[in-house]
């Protein structure tokens, strides 16, 4: 027995020293530490353009304040708060916060500080030698050229736990794009980081480079971003709706590619930058008019008579109506004790005429005549499946895959939904305001800007996206694809002669001009308080440039806000400039201002 004991206490002495000796390089990195530092160099950030070159995003210097825990013992923290303008409460909150870090490691630099301006870095610089175990080391942040655009660029902050778990890329105190093309484009945008190896003395000064900077790596840039963007149009967008509450897309229908994305109120992304980025997002987080909320891509709303249009192209492609067929309005839909409302104007009439009037009895009638058909569908379940196949084949009830983060679907109801909702008792007249854009329905601005671009193009899209160009690398191919809908291009020649109709005499004529043909559907969304005011349109007729959505929520009629508005948007992209009679227009709607009260929730 004591010789077992003695060989195992041997056998045991000999496998610790084999693996100390051997195996383990912990004190090799306890010697390391002590006369090598390893310096982080972090890539400059990819600069962000809009169509045209115009900068828009770009980096500015900014300084970290770094610390190696085991060096700093003895620092006066008195003076060093009072070097750093902050108080020691803050500094011992700061220090257990690195302590409690992921990854923590008492020999290696941990943030401290972030973003310190130059000229709070030139300040303490001079006073550093009083502080052993802090470092300073260069970064960048972000700054923009304008105030505008801030929904859609996003913005840049400090990455959070999940992010660190999700990408060994990112350690504490590292940057990430938060919101917009920031975020979604992360990856091109952040570039490589790179290392250097420094030489320290006994008393942890920097003697200069390890082997001659042989071993260190050089960091890579982030890649440039070309937005898809006119900032001109963006900027005049945003004018105009001040004071209210909605928003704008625009797209070139035969690219995809977002012309302009505007999103009211917004915010200044000159504000979400620096170390007050965290009070002034907590500030507009608070704001009852929701100004981070992108309702380009996130709001939900009825799309009232703008969806018209998608109801004409699937009646005339089931043929439940050809361009001939008249219905009846005597101010409004009237059948079985039922009755939806609509304003005056000639009855029966035809589907041209019925979309540049924007009847409301015609596509009520033509809704109910495909639901209620059983010489065509089996069962009322049946015809709203295949009317749903093709609301989803527009882009309607999924999200259309743009390049942003956060985009909703919306909803379009199916027959399971009406069977649940009416224990399967139900028919056309249960469900026959979704006809007209109303009822379940609900769609994003974008959504409804993208049916504009489909009717522009007669019957296909490309995936909307507001990146153009990635320096050195190609944009995805969901960017550049053609997606076909269910519907010939015949009938979407029909729909297009309603809009122009509606245009040159029906409820869209503000938008008139005799510089190109332009086609419009206007929209007066059903909301509590007063009607949302809504514009979906093109222009030119043929070779189409531009298509848009616009929403103004509690704005009224349609030709209230959003046909002026729209108009005005076309005008500016298609011709580069406002004539001074439109300059005036624009003008006296950006004074125009909507008291929301309780409408605001």
């Amino acid at each position: 027995m004591l010789g077992g004991a003695a060989v195992a206490v041997i056998a045991i002495y000999i496998l610790r020293l084999f693996f100390l000796q051997l195996t383990s390089d912990d004190f090799k990195q306890r010697a390391d530490s002590n006369a090598l530092m390893r310096r982080i160099l972090y890539p400059a950030r990819g600069p962000v353009t809009d169509r045209y070159g115009q900068l828009m995003v770009y980096n500015q210097p900014a300084y970290d304040i770094m610390v190696v825990m085991q060096e700093q013992v003895g620092v006066d923290t008195v003076d060093l708060c009072a070097s750093l303008d902050i108080d020691t409460a803050w500094y011992r909150r700061r220090m257990d916060e690195i302590k409690h870090t992921r990854g923590y490691s008492r020999h290696t630099q941990q943030l401290f500080m972030s973003q310190l301006s130059v000229e709070e870095f030139s300040t303490f610089q001079e006073k550093l030698f009083r502080f052993p175990g802090f470092y300073i080391q260069k970064r960048s942040i972000r700054q923009y050229t304008t105030g505008s655009a801030a929904h859609l660029l996003g913005d840049v902050g400090e990455v959070s736990p999940a992010d660190i778990e999700t990408d060994n890329y990112y350690r504490a105190g590292d940057y990430i794009g938060k919101l917009g093309v920031e975020r979604s484009y992360e990856r091109q945008l952040r570039g490589q980081k790179g290392s250097e190896i420094l030489l320290r003395d006994v008393h942890g000064r920097i003697k200069g480079r390890y082997h001659d900077g042989d071993l260190d790596e050089q960091p890579v840039p982030g890649k440039a971003l070309t937005l898809s963007i006119s900032l001109p149009l963006q900027q005049l967008g945003e004018r105009l709706m001040q004071g209210k509450l909605g928003s704008i897309v625009a797209i070139e229908p035969q690219t995809g590619e977002v012309l302009c994305m505007v999103s009211a109120p917004a915010f200044d992304p000159r504000a979400m930058v620096g170390r007050q980025r965290g009070r002034h997002h907590s500030e507009l987080s608070r704001d009852p008019m929701k100004p981070l909320l992108n309702r380009a891509i996130m709001g939900l709303y009825p799309p009232g008579s703008t969806f018209k249009t998608s109801q004409a192209l699937t009646f005339l492609e089931e043929g439940i109506i050809t361009p001939a067929t008249s219905y009846p309005c005597s101010h409004g839909f009237h059948f079985k004790g039922l009755k939806v409302g609509c304003h005056g104007h000639p009855s029966p009439l035809p589907l041209v005429p019925a979309i540049a009037t924007s009847c409301n009895g015609y596509f009520c009638w033509g809704l109910y005549h495909m639901l209620d058909n059983r010489k065509k569908y089996a069962s009322v379940q049946e015809a709203m499946t295949t009317w749903k196949d093709y609301m989803v084949s527009m882009g309607f009830g999924y999200a259309l895959g743009i390049d942003l983060p956060g985009e909703k679907r919306g909803l379009i109801p199916n027959a399971p939904f009406y069977d649940k909702a009416y224990r399967g008792s139900w028919n056309g007249l249960t469900v026959i305001s979704i006809s007209i854009g109303q009822g379940e329905v609900t769609l994003t601005p974008l959504q409804i800007a993208n049916l504009g671009a489909t009717i522009a193009n007669r019957g296909w899209f490309i995936t909307p996206h507001v990146v153009k160009a990635i320096e050195d690398e190609d944009i995805d191919t969901a960017y550049t694809r053609r997606r076909y809908t269910r519907v010939s291009p015949v009938h979407y020649e029909t729909v297009v002669q309603g809009m122009q109709r509606a245009v040159e005499g029906g409820t869209c004529r503000s938008a008139y001009t005799t510089d190109y043909i332009t086609c419009g559907k206007t929209g007066t969304a059903q909301n509590r308080g007063y009607d949302h005011s809504v514009f979906m349109g093109f222009a030119p007729r043929d070779n189409p440039q531009i298509a848009i959505c616009v929403y103004v929520e509690n704005g009224g009629w349609g030709a209230t806000f959003g046909v002026p508005i729209g108009a005005l948007l076309m005008e500016q992209h298609i011709n580069g400039a406002l004539s001074p009679a439109s300059e005036a227009k624009a003008q006296a709607i950006a004074e125009r201002t909507i008291n929301y009260g309780d409408y605001v929730r």
